[in-house]
């Protein structure tokens, strides 16, 4: 990547060349460059200094000077200061600024791509939901948030597997189970004898509906044809589960999200490898028997109590096969995984790595790695919307983008911190209103379009724009937002933040609508024209390749 395109890279560099002339010992002592709060402090600022302090023993500005000494030549760099007790402020040239222009349009789509991944593996597992039932919104939100990240981790230089796994085993599905049977023999949840844990939707009775009809239906890899008979519980199962797993599937695949692998719990059991990891968990020598249960010492490695593992009546507790599950990842040479799920798995997350770590198997602590989202509440007139009649208790992932469209379901269930509470307002998200994020963003890109339509010359001669020209406030802004791009980029990848993809978007269109009601772009002056059309040009190139990351559109008109 050229220096134009990441200068905090080329930063680094720079001062770890310096580092190991003046503190060879120190050679891999961390480089932080941040951007400083003030500009007149610079456009980078480096404590490197300080930091050596100590080691060195000397004051920390005589190990500036001799930093700012060492350091190589540069293109980029105008000016050097020494500020405070030892920080080295850092000026870019306006010419390096300037040039970011034409490298984002030579780079396109490509441009903020980094490399911090290397080319390393990295598992993904988002959404997993139960399939009993239509993809509520909570649901869609880890589907926002981990299709986000899984883009994110990409242009940051990690190859990314999407994985979707399915509890198709357990309690829940037991429920189904029964639920359908009943609707099967035309018993109804306003009928008394309908149980208390019974699934109610609508969705229940299409799913008998098909089984009656004897309809096969396609879910990845299975064919699963329906018998009829309303006394098999067994075929029952096997049809609403596969029944379900279609839907969800249709309802990811209308949201845009698609998955590499999709993993069975059921499968587990059936291949053996819930007992194979029992076995290994006995054999290591942290399990035993209590109260006719089987124990894991999990308090060694961190647990606040033993956790039973197989109850007395046989069964196995729900983390269990969970283990068994990442044993199977890190067999499948996944060095990295990151779980996203909703902030209800919380408990889970201590006593599956203890599990990991009793099997003794070279599975590094606190693997896998875990990113949790909170609830989100929908909101319509003001009003908290609870109930989707097709799905009986809740909002449906389809609900919404049935309603406000894929792009503004995208954007709202992404653009915060998933750890923080999420409000989803439907008027705000319909809205063609400043006020909405998404409606703003596009707009931005789509006024760009427009003036480059009306312009109608060849864009390859925006290459070779004088773009020494853009030297007013609103240009310097926005080369400047340019130029951070690959570090929000980075950010996202390093903090598993997608949502600061979001928050940057907003800020570059916020900064564009400026430059565009104070600005004119189709000047008499052609050198002025050329260097204008070129900047927005990178502008709507840097956007478009943000929303796809959030897996939002870019449209040209609005």
């Amino acid at each position: 990547m050229s220096v134009a395109l990441n200068f905090k890279s080329h930063l680094s560099e720079l001062f770890a060349q310096a580092l190991r002339e003046v503190a060879p010992d120190a050679a891999e002592t961390e480089i932080l460059i941040e951007r400083p709060k003030l500009a007149a402090h610079g456009d980078y600022a480096c404590n490197l200094a300080m930091q050596l302090a100590k080691l060195l023993r000397k004051p920390p500005r005589d190990i500036a000077k001799a930093l700012i000494a060492a350091l190589p030549e540069s293109n980029v760099v105008e000016k050097l200061e020494i500020a405070g007790a030892g920080f080295i402020n850092i000026f870019i040239t306006t010419a390096a600024k300037q040039g970011v222009v034409r490298g984002v349009l030579q780079a396109g789509a490509g441009y903020g791509h980094v490399h911090i991944g290397a080319g390393r593996k990295v598992g993904v597992e988002f959404v997993s939901a139960n399939p009993t039932g239509p993809l509520h919104v909570g649901h869609g939100r880890g589907a926002a948030v981990g299709d986000c990240l899984c883009n994110v981790l990409h242009a940051a230089g990690w190859i990314v597997t999407r994985e979707f796994y399915y509890n198709d085993a357990g309690v829940q599905i037991d429920n189904l189970t029964l639920s359908v049977q009943l609707r099967c023999k035309g018993i109804t949840p306003d009928d008394p004898a309908w149980p208390e844990a019974g699934y109610r939707g609508d969705y229940i009775a299409d799913v008998a509906q098909a089984y009656l009809a004897k309809e096969t239906v396609e879910a990845d890899d299975q064919h699963v044809h329906a018998c009829s008979d309303v006394n098999d519980a067994e075929a029952i199962r096997h049809f609403a589960v596969a029944y379900l797993r279609r839907e969800q599937d249709l309802d990811l695949r209308a949201f845009g999200v698609n998955f590499d692998v999709f993993s069975l719990e059921s499968a587990l059991y059936t291949d053996g490898k819930v007992k194979e990891a029992v076995e290994r968990l006995i054999a290591s020598g942290h399990t035993y028997e209590q109260d006719d249960a089987l124990w894991l010492r999990t308090t060694a490695f961190g647990d606040d109590k033993d956790r039973v593992m197989r109850k007395s009546d046989g069964t196995y507790t729900y983390f269990v096969p969970d283990v068994a599950y990442h044993l199977d990842k890190w067999r499948r040479g996944f060095t990295r995984v990151i779980n996203e799920q909703g902030a209800d798995h919380h408990s889970t997350i201590t006593r599956v790595r203890a599990g990991l770590q009793a099997l003794d198997a070279g599975i590094p602590q606190g693997w896998p790695d875990y990113v949790l989202h909170q609830m989100v509440a929908v909101l319509r007139n003001g009003q908290e919307v609870k109930i989707s009649k097709r799905a009986g208790s809740y909002v449906t992932l389809r609900d919404l983008i049935d309603e406000v469209g894929c792009d503004a379901t995208r954007y709202f269930l992404a653009a915060r911190h998933p750890d923080s509470q999420l409000v989803f307002d439907i008027d705000l998200a319909k809205s063609k209103s400043n006020d909405n994020p998404v409606y703003y963003i596009q707009y931005a890109h789509a006024r760009i379009s427009a003036v480059l339509a009306q312009w109608g010359g060849d864009r390859q001669a925006l290459l070779h724009a004088d773009v020494s020209l853009l030297d007013s406030e609103y240009e310097t802004a926005l080369l400047q937002q340019l130029i951070d791009y690959p570090q929000v980029i980075e950010n996202a990848a390093t903090e598993l933040a997608p949502h600061l993809i979001a928050f940057y978007l907003k800020d570059l269109a916020a900064d564009f609508h400026s430059y565009y009601n104070a600005s004119r772009f189709l000047v008499e002056d052609e050198a002025v024209k050329l260097a204008r059309l070129a900047l927005i040009c990178a502008i709507a190139q840097v956007m478009r390749n943000g929303l796809a990351l959030l897996g939002v559109g870019a449209p040209d008109k609005m």
